[in-house]
């Protein structure tokens, strides 16, 4: 049985408790100071939950950049091509003058 609320929980893309929440390597009490500084978590009596959509969203906001949480359902290789993808158009953004007939 054990496998299957696994399974059910990965697919709902929540995460449970502090210490599935902070995921990106962060300290529990990093990632409990930014759960009091509005990171979307939710408390559901002694447990705390995330949305990995929700988190997505917030760090997009915090980081200034797209931001995906991976979960054990997330297709790694597909996330990177996208982040690639991501950096290629910024430096092509960043090396384009803004203003051709400035010159």
């Amino acid at each position: 049985m054990p496998k299957q609320s696994k399974a059910k929980k990965a697919n709902t893309g929540t995460l449970k408790g502090w210490q599935q929440i902070a995921f990106l390597g962060e300290p529990v009490s990093v990632v409990e100071r930014w759960g009091a500084e509005g990171m979307p978590v939710h408390r559901q009596a002694r447990f705390v939950t995330a949305s990995s959509k929700e988190l997505d969203a917030w760090l997009g906001r915090e980081s200034g950049k797209p931001v995906h949480v991976a979960t054990e359902v997330t297709d790694l290789s597909a996330e990177l091509r996208r982040g690639l993808a991501f950096v290629r158009n910024f430096r092509r953004a960043k090396e384009k003058p803004a203003d051709p007939q400035a010159r």
